[in-house]
């Protein structure tokens, strides 16, 4: 099965949006309707929704719908992996735009929401694949957000856009030199718990 589309790389995300409150169902729907997935493929069904497209469409709707969730000031936590590169991916049913103008993004930015967020990076196939990880760990410091370790991850504390800014920009320089890379993420705000 082919791996890329065009001239661009495939990227996908599969994540599930909670809401823990009685009206979950609204929070989802409309954080869902809310969002321009006009540049990406998308499929939501009773357990998941995935989008796939390039990796800038991709991260820029994840982003748009959690923070739509989010902001109604209820507790959302999600829970997703990014990948690209995949062996078994397929170019048959993506939508990769040629413009890189991330359509949410403006109706976004300046949305100000604390959370915690916890996430790995998996280079596949590498056997170096720690220093590939120790790197963007690094680099995660740079992006204002609290960078800490956690048992199987990196937890990430902060605004919910420079959250994802620091995992998407680690996801990014990782596929740039291991050809299939996978992340996994779980954010949380508005937690009635705290952080320790």
């Amino acid at each position: 099965m082919a791996t890329e589309c065009g001239t661009e790389r495939i990227a996908g995300c599969q994540f599930n949006l909670s809401v823990m409150s009685d009206d979950f169902v609204d929070v989802i729907l409309g954080s869902l309707d809310a969002v321009d997935m006009s540049k990406v493929w998308r499929d939501t069904d009773d357990v998941t929704t995935c989008v796939r497209g390039r990796v800038e469409h991709v991260f820029d709707v994840v982003k748009a719908v959690y923070l739509h969730a989010a902001k109604t000031g209820k507790h959302v936590e999600m829970s997703g992996t990014f990948s690209i590169g995949c062996p078994g991916d397929s170019s048959g049913d993506t939508y990769m735009d040629a413009s890189a103008e991330r359509m949410n993004e403006p109706a976004v930015a300046d949305i100000q929401q604390k959370a915690g967020c916890k996430f790995a990076l998996y280079p596949m196939n590498t056997t170096s694949y720690m220093d590939v990880i120790y790197e963007q760990i690094d680099l995660s410091k740079a992006r204002g957000v609290e960078v800490s370790p956690s048992h199987y991850s990196t937890r990430l504390d902060g605004e919910v856009n420079d959250i994802f800014g620091a995992i998407e920009e680690a996801f990014t320089k990782v596929q740039e030199v291991v050809s299939h890379t996978t992340t996994t993420f779980t954010i949380s705000a508005n937690s009635p718990s705290s952080k320790k």
